[in-house]
């Protein structure tokens, strides 16, 4: 089945500050509890999502995801209340463009070959 993808992304002094993957990895986050367990879910390396984290702590004015130094109980990761401000500020974003073109993009998918 074929269909059409709004990609957002919200750009901050040349970093893109918040994406599709970016929220993605918000949510795993979440559900995870840690950077390494949402990068392993996503079949994403830990450095990637490190350096997503990263980019987006920056970007922001304050944190997204706060981490926990591991020890004998282990390290973890949560996203931050202000953080899950933006993730659903995102969202909502996403879901009004989507609706916003969902006409033009009905017309547009009936000029496709069917696969």
């Amino acid at each position: 089945m074929s269909s059409i993808k709004i990609k957002i992304q919200l750009v901050a002094n040349d970093n893109i500050a918040m994406g599709p993957g970016k929220a993605d990895l918000l949510e795993a986050i979440q559900q995870k509890g840690s950077i390494s367990a949402a990068a392993l879910s996503m079949e994403m390396s830990y450095k990637r999502a490190w350096d997503l984290v990263s980019i987006m702590n920056k970007s922001f004015k304050q944190a997204i995801i706060a981490t926990a130094v591991g020890g004998d109980k282990g390290g973890g990761a949560q996203v931050t209340e202000f953080g899950l401000q933006i993730l659903a500020q995102y969202r909502a974003i996403e879901a009004k463009a989507n609706l916003a073109v969902e006409g033009e993009t009905k017309a547009l998918m009936r000029m496709l070959i069917d696969c």
